[in-house]
């Protein structure tokens, strides 16, 4: 089966492939599409990194992942508004080495409680200021920044923004090119007013990445890695995806697993299991 076009591989998907092996698996396999997360890309130099990313012949559809904004004033806070500054930079870049529709998008997860604290609204006060103190940057920078709800389990140690909702409510405050919001299934699935959201989303001109994989329990022990392979689960991929593509939304389309036995398998097989996942409960969808 011939991967969709549409298919973007996180990288997270293979993580413990280092950039070299994952741009070849990636394009092996006939994807045409890759979401870098820092580390690997670190590893080897922004550079390099570069090089590597224009000689693949791949489009770049993410950076992963600036945010973690919660922490209270102080050196910390200072030191991560740094962290995400020299994440917009790597962002412009890599996009900028990209085959054709690349898209400068980083990924932003807001951060859980500071150790000690129970002050959830302030946590989310908090995201919303230090957004507003890289806006800037990003504009200038040609980057949109994507603010990820992440699913309520969570908004203790993760994100303390749990729905798309609280993400567009954020991303209000700026202008659409420069935040906006993902709409992962995983974490939003669940979400009475989903589809009200992803449709306010779109009329806002905010969905800056949809990413895909499937919810099934009983949840690993780590609740982080309890990703599944598009189909596997009990999501309604039909519905969601739907909504996304009657937004008007024509980019590149993620997978994002994490989990610890596919990580464990080789990655040209994960790529093409992916693919063929996609293809079967994504593709007829985005017709």
């Amino acid at each position: 089966m011939r991967a969709d076009p549409r298919l973007s591989i996180n990288q997270a998907t293979i993580k413990h492939a280092d950039l070299a092996t994952a741009l070849k698996a990636t394009a092996d396999a006939g994807v045409q599409s890759i979401g870098l997360w820092r580390e690997p890309v670190n590893e080897v130099g922004l550079d390099t990194a570069t090089k590597m990313l224009a000689d693949s012949g791949l489009r770049f559809s993410t950076h992963c992942r600036g945010g973690f904004f919660t922490l209270p004033a102080g050196p910390e806070r200072d030191a991560a508004l740094d962290d995400n500054r020299r994440a917009i930079e790597e962002t412009a870049v890599l996009a900028a080495a990209g085959a054709a529709g690349s898209t400068a998008v980083l990924v932003l997860v807001a951060g859980g409680l500071p150790e000690g604290s129970r002050d959830l609204i302030g946590a989310r006060e908090r995201v919303r200021d230090a957004i507003g103190a890289l806006a800037g940057d990003a504009k200038a920078a040609g980057v949109t920044l994507a603010i990820e709800p992440l699913h309520p389990m969570y908004a203790s140690d993760r994100a303390v923004i749990s729905t798309l909702g609280q993400a567009l409510d954020v991303a209000a405050d700026f202008d659409a090119t420069v935040v906006g919001a993902a709409v992962d299934t995983f974490h939003i699935w669940w979400d009475p007013q989903v589809l009200d959201q992803i449709a306010r989303a779109g009329r806002e001109g905010r969905i800056a990445t949809y990413q895909v994989c499937d919810w099934k329990t009983p949840l690993a022990a780590d609740v982080l890695l309890s990703r599944h392979y598009p189909g596997d689960g009990v999501i309604d991929f039909g519905s969601l995806t739907r909504a996304v593509i009657e937004t008007g939304y024509d980019r590149d389309i993620e997978v994002e697993l994490f989990n610890a036995d596919i990580w464990a398998d080789d990655p040209a097989r994960v790529v093409a299991r992916t693919a063929a996942s996609f293809g079967e409960a994504i593709s007829p969808h985005l017709r």
